[in-house]
C-alpha cells in the first residue's frame, strides 16, 4: 500500500513538473524569430500529456488488480482484526482521485491539441505574411536593410517595439521602420490617405505679460526643500518682476510676440540624479543654481509663455510622450513644446528616453550651464581626437544653446539671474546706516574658512567680522572665536546684514556665485583674491572635467584669475577689489583704503529683472537653432558653377577692419543683424574675445560664417600661398610666417575662445547695448 501511495505521489509531482516545465520553456514570445520552434515545442508537450495519461491508466489498472487479490485471500481474513476495513478507504479515495486526474489530463490533452492545430495554422499564415514583405531597395533609404537586420536580432531588447506593433515578422519590422521611424519607405499596401492641400497653420496665440505670479507658484509644486527655496525667492521679488514687466511691455508696445509652449525640466533635482541640492538647502550648500532657476521660471512666466515644470523623470516621460520601455523608440507623438529648458542632468535623461526623437528635437533644447561649454568640447569627434572630451561636453549642440550664469564666453548665450534692485530712498538709507568697520565673509560652508587664519587676523585688526556658517550643535572649529557667526540666515535677513556691512570678502570659493552681486547692490565693497597662478584643471580639482577653457598655447586649460572674474572685469573698482592675498601688505593696504572709500549701491542693468526679461525675450523671439545653414564648400570639390558670390564685406573708412557694405544690396535674415558686424584680425596668442574687447566690442560667433571665405583674407591684405579647410576651433586664421590660410570645415567649431602663438585669427565682432552685453544695439 505504501508502494502504491508513493507511486501516486510521484506521478502527481511528475505531472506538475512536466507540464510546468514544458509550458514555461515554450511560452509564445520567448523564441520570437521563428514559429517552427514554438510548434515543435508544443508538439513535444502534447506527447508528454499523452504519456502521462497512459501512465495513469496503467496505475489504476494495477491498483484494481491489487484490490481484488487482497479481497480473495485468507491472509486478508485472518488479519482483519489488526487491519480494519477503513484503512483501505484512503487507497480507494486515492484511486478515485487518480482516476479524476487522468480524466482531466485527457481533457487537457484534447484542448492542447486543438490549440496546437490553431497555432500551426496561424504560424503558416505568419510565414506567408513574412514571405509577402521584402526589404525594399530604395537609394533614398540606404539604411533600411541594415535596420531590418538589426530588428530581426534585437527587437525583443526593448518592450517599446512591441508597443508600436512589432511582433517578430518582417512586415511588422518594415511598418515600424517606415511609419514610426524613418529608415524605410512606406509600404504600398498600407493605407495611406492621399495628402491634400494642408490647411494654413492656425494663428499663434500672442504672449501677454502677466500681472500675477500665483499660478507660477502652483506650477512649481511642492515636496522638496529646493522648490520651497525657489518659491520663497519668487515671492520676495514678485513686485520687482511686476514693475519690470510693465516697463518692458511699454517699450515693446505693438510688437508681435508668439506665445511659446515651454517645458522646464530641472534635472539636478530629480531623484535619479541624486538631488544633492535639496538636503543642502538648510545646511549652507551652494544655492546659485536654484537662484538662477527661480529667476528663469519667473522671467518665462512674466513674459506670458505657457509653462510646464518637472522635477521628476516620470513627469518628464509623461510630458514628452515617451513610450513604455527602455528608451530606444521615438516619442509616441510630435513634441508638444517649442522650447525645453533643462540642465546637463536633464539633457542626459532626455537622450536616454527619447530615442531617435532626441536628435530630431534637440534644436529646441536650452541647457542651463553654470560655467559654459565651448565649441572645442561640444563637438564629439573633435573633442575625442584632440583630447578635449570631458564628462559634460560632446553633445554636438549649437554652442549658443548653452546658457550661462555669467557672460564667460560669447560662444554661449548669457542667461544670468537677478539681484534685488533698490530705489533711491533705499539707497540713501543704506548709505546712512553703513558701518565702516563691519565685514561679512563670503562662505556658508566651514571648509571655506579652513587655512584662512592669517587673513582673518589682519582683517580683525580693523573690522568686526561676521559669518553665516551652518552649524548644528556648536561653532565649527574652522571659524575663529572672534567671528560673530549668525548661522544660516533667510534671504531677507542676509540682505539686512549686507546693508549694514562695509565689506564683503571672499576667500576664493565658491566661484562666480550670485552673492557678490547682491553685496555690491547693497552698497558693499567686494574684496577677492587674485589667483597666482590662475586656478585651472591642472592645479585645482574643482575645474577638472569642466567643458570650457581659457587657453594658453592651444592647450585646453580652464584658467580663472580670481574668485569672480565677472566682478573683476565688468564692474571693477571702487566696487570690486582684486588683490594678492599672499602679499600681506597689499591685503592690509586694500582694507585700509576700502574703509575710507564711499560707494553707492550698484547693480548692472543686465542683472535687474527688466534686464533679464529683455534678454530672454530677445532669445525666445530671435534664436532659432532648428534651421541649418549650409556647410562651406571645400576647395577640392568647388566648381566654377559653385563659386561663392562677391563678399558683402568692405573695408572701413580708416581701412583697419571690415564692415557690412551698405552697397551689398542684400542682407541675410540674421540675428544679430549684420549691420552690427565688424571683422578684426587678432594678434598672435590673442583670442577673438580679447580682440573684440580691445576694440570696445563683443565677439559674435554667429557671424563667423560671413567671414569664413578666401576673399576675406584678400580684403584684409593677407597674402595666402595656400588655403585649406580643416576642423579646428581656431579657424579661420592665418599663419603669417609661412603665409598659410585656414578656413573652418565644421561650423559647430566656430569659436571666440582659443589662441595660439602661430595664428592670427579672423574675429567677428559686434556692438552691444549699454549694460546688456548679450544684445547688440539693434537686437531687441
Amino acid at each position: 500500500r505504501i508502494f502504491v501511495l508513493g507511486i501516486g505521489f510521484f506521478t502527481l509531482c511528475f505531472l506538475m513538473t512536466s507540464l510546468g516545465g514544458q509550458f514555461s520553456a515554450k511560452r509564445l514570445g520567448d523564441s520570437p524569430f521563428t514559429i517552427r520552434t514554438e510548434v515543435m515545442g508544443a508538439l513535444e508537450s502534447r506527447g508528454v500529456l499523452r504519456r502521462m495519461s497512459d501512465m495513469l491508466e496503467m496505475l489504476m489498472k494495477r491498483m484494481d488488480i491489487l484490490a481484488r487479490l487482497e479481497n480473495s485471500t485468507e491472509f486478508h481474513k485472518g488479519d482483519e482484526a489488526r487491519f480494519p476495513l477503513d484503512r483501505f478507504q484512503p487507497a480507494a479515495g486515492l484511486m478515485e482521485r487518480i482516476q479524476a486526474i487522468a480524466q482531466n489530463v485527457s481533457d487537457i490533452a484534447i484542448k492542447v491539441d486543438q490549440i496546437l492545430r490553431n497555432s500551426l495554422l496561424n504560424g503558416k499564415g505568419m510565414e506567408g505574411r513574412r514571405d509577402q514583405c521584402e526589404v525594399p531597395r530604395d537609394p533614398k533609404y540606404p539604411d533600411c536593410a541594415g535596420k531590418v537586420e538589426w530588428m530581426r536580432a534585437r527587437w525583443t531588447s526593448d518592450p517599446c517595439y512591441a508597443f508600436f506593433g512589432v511582433d517578430g515578422t518582417e512586415c511588422s519590422f518594415l511598418i515600424y521602420l517606415s511609419e514610426v521611424e524613418w529608415f524605410c519607405p512606406p509600404l504600398p499596401w498600407r493605407n495611406h490617405t492621399v495628402a491634400g492641400p494642408s490647411p494654413p497653420p492656425a494663428p499663434r496665440v500672442q504672449a501677454a505679460f502677466r500681472r500675477d505670479l500665483a499660478r507660477l507658484l502652483e506650477l512649481i509644486g511642492t515636496g522638496k526643500e529646493s522648490l520651497s527655496f525657489m518659491k520663497k525667492r519668487i515671492r520676495h521679488l514678485a513686485q520687482q518682476w511686476l514693475r519690470a514687466a510693465r516697463r518692458l511691455e511699454q517699450r515693446l508696445a505693438g510688437r508681435q510676440r508668439d506665445q511659446k509652449h515651454i517645458l522646464v525640466h530641472i534635472g539636478f533635482l530629480t531623484e535619479e540624479s541624486g538631488d544633492v541640492f535639496s538636503p543642502r538647502v538648510l545646511k549652507g550648500g551652494p544655492l546659485g543654481e536654484m537662484v538662477q532657476w527661480a529667476d528663469i521660471l519667473a522671467a518665462l512666466f512674466m513674459l506670458g509663455h505657457s509653462l510646464r515644470v518637472t522635477v521628476s523623470l516620470k513627469e518628464l516621460q509623461s510630458h514628452l510622450g515617451v513610450p513604455p520601455g527602455r528608451g530606444n523608440c521615438p516619442l509616441t507623438s510630435p513634441l508638444p513644446f517649442d522650447l525645453i529648458y533643462t540642465d546637463y542632468h536633464g539633457l542626459q535623461q532626455m537622450k536616454q528616453h527619447m530615442g531617435l526623437s532626441f536628435k530630431k528635437y534637440r534644436c529646441r533644447v536650452r541647457v542651463i550651464d553654470t560655467f559654459g561649454t565651448e565649441p572645442a568640447y561640444n563637438h564629439e569627434e573633435y573633442a575625442t581626437l584632440r583630447g578635449y572630451r570631458t564628462n559634460w561636453g560632446y553633445w554636438n549642440l549649437q554652442p549658443s544653446q548653452f546658457m550661462t550664469m555669467f557672460p564667460h564666453t560669447p560662444d554661449n548665450s548669457f542667461m544670468g539671474f537677478v539681484s534685488e534692485e533698490l530705489n533711491q530712498t533705499e539707497k540713501q538709507l543704506i548709505k546712512a546706516n553703513k558701518v565702516s568697520s563691519m565685514a561679512v565673509v563670503y562662505g556658508k560652508e566651514a571648509s571655506i574658512w579652513k587655512g584662512k587664519e592669517k587673513f582673518l587676523a589682519i582683517l580683525n585688526k580693523y573690522m568686526e567680522i561676521h559669518g553665516t556658517v551652518y552649524y548644528e550643535t556648536q561653532r565649527p572649529p574652522e571659524v575663529p572665536a572672534f567671528v560673530k557667526n549668525h548661522g544660516l540666515l533667510p534671504q531677507h535677513e542676509f540682505q539686512q546684514l549686507l546693508r549694514k556691512a562695509k565689506l564683503f570678502i571672499g576667500f576664493g570659493f565658491p566661484y562666480e556665485g550670485p552673492a557678490p552681486l547682491e553685496a555690491i547692490a547693497n552698497g558693499c565693497v567686494f574684496l577677492q583674491a587674485r589667483f597666482n597662478p590662475p586656478h585651472s584643471s591642472l592645479n585645482h580639482e574643482f575645474f577638472r572635467g569642466k567643458p570650457t577653457s581659457r587657453e594658453a598655447t592651444g592647450c585646453a586649460v580652464f584658467q580663472v584669475s580670481s574668485q569672480h572674474p565677472y566682478a573683476e572685469d565688468f564692474i571693477g573698482k571702487p566696487h570690486v577689489w582684486t588683490v594678492d592675498y599672499n602679499n600681506s601688505e597689499e591685503f592690509e593696504a586694500a582694507i585700509k583704503t576700502i574703509m575710507r572709500t564711499q560707494v553707492d549701491p550698484y547693480l548692472p542693468y543686465e542683472y535687474t529683472c527688466e534686464g533679464m526679461l529683455e534678454r530672454i525675450h530677445a532669445y525666445i523671439q530671435h534664436q532659432d537653432f532648428c534651421t541649418t545653414s549650409s556647410l562651406p564648400p571645400s576647395p577640392k570639390t568647388k566648381t566654377p558653377a559653385m563659386q561663392s558670390p562677391p563678399s558683402p564685406l568692405a573695408l572701413s573708412p580708416n581701412s583697419t577692419h571690415l564692415v557690412w557694405s551698405p552697397s551689398a544690396g542684400w542682407a541675410p535674415q540674421a540675428w544679430p543683424p549684420v549691420a552690427s558686424l565688424q571683422v578684426w584680425v587678432s594678434e598672435p596668442q590673442h583670442t577673438c574675445t580679447e580682440t573684440c574687447r580691445h576694440h570696445g566690442l563683443v565677439c559674435e560667433p554667429t557671424f563667423f560664417r560671413f567671414l569664413n571665405k578666401e576673399e576675406v583674407f584678400l580684403q584684409l591684405s593677407i597674402a595666402c600661398d595656400s588655403t585649406e579647410y580643416e576642423m579646428n576651433h581656431l579657424y579661420p586664421a592665418v599663419a603669417e610666417n609661412v603665409r598659410e590660410c585656414y578656413l573652418q570645415k565644421e561650423p559647430l567649431l566656430f569659436s571666440c575662445a582659443g589662441h595660439h602663438a602661430k595664428y592670427r585669427r579672423l574675429c567677428p565682432c559686434r556692438d552691444f547695448r549699454q549694460g546688456q552685453v548679450a544684445l547688440c544695439r539693434d537686437c531687441l
